[in-house]
């Protein structure tokens, strides 16, 4: 009876086992299932967040201007987009390209990341602005409706001028079929034209090129009185500086500003100027500047973000070095919705010169979404 006892508990533990191991054989091919569709999950999400351009086989056009006439010379067929045609000497790029021009503009240029961009299809650009708002009332159910003043208007025709870049490459390079030509290109024309537009959003003339902001007219005034198109200034407190209190003329330069506009608002000042802001102290010793709180967060002054735009002067008598503002609302960059390309290969032997160029043009919209700070006594 013992040994059948045995035999039977042998037999029970042997099957516990086998189910245990069938158990755990179930399990490592669900884990393997799951894991598998977190890959597929993940290559799903790496491919989707790729650009356009490095995302399996460029379009046809692409392919054509890249291989045929950046690396060649030979003409392509491309599709204008802007007027440019081979005869004229040029072409305009394929949109892909020229959409990954814009996005790494984007990127570099300061001013552009924060103002009002749009894409024009003419050399010119004019936008009606509303100077005094449309007048309104309340009335009861069955009152008349009096007749309400009409609106003003200003227009607004932003100066514009050609934008130009005119980066070179060897043959060699050209002849390497792993160079990314349509990237460097991209990234060339981007560094190049950020740094032109970069003054001329700033402090341009408006003579062939953007009129930049500070090349408005300033005054004192302020947004009940001062003339349209006329930016409103604070002073520093000091003929060559800040005052003892700095911190003071910062807030009322940031409620200078109406709330609707505070909304979006950002500083613009250059990195000198930012090391001195960055010094600041409240009167119990606590920071004006704060940095972000978490990655990719900006750094914030009175609870703003700062953008660094080199352009913006340096403090010194007489110089606007601060502005505050929604430069959305503020400032308009009008541009032509595509780059013209020509290749040069006979200036600069043995070296390719793409001579790249872009119309572009800018000026303040709206004049009371920028304050500025002027450094006065």
């Amino acid at each position: 009876m013992d040994t059948e006892r045995d035999t039977d508990q042998l037999a029970a533990s042997f099957d516990i086992v086998a189910r245990q191991d069938a158990a755990d054989e179930a399990i490592g091919l669900l884990r393997s299932d799951v894991d598998e569709v977190k890959a597929r999950i993940e290559r799903i999400g790496r491919a989707a967040a790729r650009p356009a351009l490095s995302t399996g086989e460029p379009s046809p056009e692409v392919k054509g201007f890249v291989d045929l006439y950046l690396r060649q010379g030979r003409e392509a067929e491309v599709k204008s987009i802007s007027g440019a045609q081979p005869q004229d000497g040029g072409y305009a790029v394929p949109r892909e390209i020229d959409a990954l021009i814009a996005s790494q503009l984007k990127e570099v240029s300061p001013i552009r990341q924060i103002a009002q961009v749009v894409q024009t299809g003419t050399a010119g650009y004019r936008k009606l602005v509303s100077t005094g708002g449309t007048a309104s009332g309340w009335v009861s159910e069955t009152a008349p409706r009096p007749e309400t003043d009409t609106p003003e208007f200003a227009e607004i025709a932003p100066p514009t001028g050609e934008l130009y870049a005119n980066p070179a490459a060897s043959q060699a390079m050209l002849d390497d079929a792993a160079f990314d030509l349509e990237g460097w290109l991209a990234a060339e024309i981007a560094a190049e034209f950020a740094r032109a537009e970069g003054a001329a959003f700033v402090s341009g003339t408006g003579a062939n090129r953007p009129r930049g902001f500070l090349a408005a007219p300033v005054s004192h005034a302020g947004d009940a009185v001062r003339p349209f198109g006329t930016l409103q200034y604070l002073g520093s407190g000091e003929a060559t500086g800040f005052d003892e209190e700095p911190e003071g003329r910062l807030i009322d330069l940031v409620h200078a500003l109406k709330a609707g506009y505070r909304q979006g608002a950002c500083w613009v000042m250059n990195s000198a100027t930012l090391a001195e802001v960055r010094k600041m102290k409240t009167s119990d010793g606590a920071f004006l500047w704060q940095p972000g709180l978490a990655e990719g967060q900006p750094d914030r002054l009175l609870g703003y973000p700062v953008t660094e735009a080199e352009d913006m002067p340096d403090i010194a008598a007489g110089q606007c070095p601060i502005a505050f503002g929604n430069f959305r609302a503020g400032y308009l960059i009008a541009e032509r919705s595509a780059t013209t390309i020509l290749r040069d290969p006979f200036t600069n032997k043995p070296f390719v010169h793409f001579y790249a160029t872009k119309r572009v043009g800018g000026q303040v919209l709206d004049s009371a979404a920028i304050k500025l700070l002027r450094i006065e006594a």
